[in-house]
């Protein structure tokens, strides 16, 4: 089983490392006030990749930790520990 999983991580990395090559293209980013950068297609999707996946990690945030909350008040109550199990 660790071989396969092993054997998949590496195919999925070849495949990434062909989309990048394939996507080395320039292209320019163009910001507000005539501010432009010149970046590689390649950097700008894993760029916007990296914020949407930070951006719902901190919308998940809230409830993730409203639950912790909730199992701390829970356990402490008297005769929870029959409830949680």
């Amino acid at each position: 089983m660790r071989y396969l999983v092993w054997l998949l991580r590496i195919a999925l990395f070849v495949v990434l490392l062909g989309f990048a090559v394939k996507n080395s293209d320039v292209v320019t980013v163009r910001f507000f006030f005539d501010a432009a950068w010149p970046l590689p297609l390649v950097a700008v999707m894993l760029l916007f990749f990296a914020a949407g996946a930070v951006a719902g990690l901190s919308a998940a945030l809230g409830t993730f930790l409203r639950q912790r909350r909730e199992l701390v008040r829970l356990k402490r109550q008297p005769g929870s520990a029959e409830r949680l199990e």
